[in-house]
């Protein structure tokens, strides 16, 4: 057991708004039956992304004990806000891709006696076609089988890429594609500049893509750093370009692969301006 931050919501403030919700890049909070509720610890980072944005002042962080990742401890908080709460936060689950912690959920929720609220739904098994959760950060994994070969002469190019989100702030560092992967951290600029991004660097790999001079880069160094340690990472190569405000992403990978007690193999590929491989 370990303190963390996390955000805490006073009910009898909050008048459902809704203006917290846009900014919350975990997807953690959801308005149901007129308040805003955080319908999951898994995913609250405690960086209060969403603070400033509450009119009433609802919102805030505490610094309370919390296990990492403790489906069970989540649960003993979702079922006292009642039905929808429950339905939201097997949802949010579901639509995360995080399957281990659905089953916890649905484990819990069987010796409560308490039923799936998503109905038939629920007792299906895994409908990851519903429309719960934040789409922009719905967890997914692309299959890519053989290349069927083009019709014409004319070579057409294919998009490589098999995660989504790829954005770091919205990935969780426990997202299920980050395990056994070969991990591609890119500056945002790279794909726009260099021709040979999908073929050449992006194959094969599972990517995520931020701007070390525009983003934050603490929240960043955070979050690499627990992906690190939480997954079986097989390696990381940055991709960035050769200006110099690129390259403060090199010192936060490298932290994080020494805070993760892994040799983690780090390879750096320094793109130009102009589209080349420099490095």
């Amino acid at each position: 057991m370990a303190k963390r931050n996390i955000i805490n919501i006073d009910q009898d403030k909050c008048n459902g708004c809704k203006l917290c919700i846009p900014n919350c890049p975990e997807g953690a909070i959801q308005v149901i039956d007129g308040k805003a509720r955080l319908v999951s610890d898994l995913f609250c980072d405690g960086l209060g992304a969403c603070l400033g944005h509450c009119p009433k002042g609802a919102i805030t962080i505490e610094e309370r004990e919390a296990e990492a990742y403790n489906e069970t401890k989540v649960m003993e908080n979702v079922i006292k806000h009642g039905t929808n709460t429950i339905k939201a936060h097997l949802e949010h689950l579901e639509s995360h891709g995080e399957d281990k912690y659905l089953k916890e959920a649905l484990m819990y929720l069987k010796k409560q006696g308490v039923k799936d609220p998503r109905g038939d739904k629920g007792s299906a098994g895994h409908d990851h076609n519903h429309e719960g959760g934040c789409p922009g950060s719905k967890i997914m994994n692309f299959v890519r089988h053989g290349k069927t070969p083009a019709a014409s002469s004319a070579h057409k190019e294919e998009s490589e890429l098999g995660n989504w989100p790829i954005q770091i702030n919205l990935v969780p560092p426990h997202a299920p594609y980050l395990n056994g992967a070969d991990l591609l951290i890119s500056a945002d600029c790279v794909p726009f500049a260099y021709p040979g991004f999908h073929s050449e660097l992006l194959k094969g790999k599972v990517v995520l893509v931020g701007c070390p001079k525009l983003d934050d880069i603490a929240k960043y160094s955070d979050k690499i750093k627990a992906m690190l340690k939480d997954n079986d990472v097989k390696s990381v190569t940055y991709a960035h370009m050769e200006v110099p405000c690129c390259f403060g992403f090199i010192g936060v990978i490298e932290e994080a692969i020494v805070a993760s007690g892994k040799a983690i193999p780090f390879t750096e590929v320094m793109i130009g301006i102009k589209g080349d491989r420099l490095k």
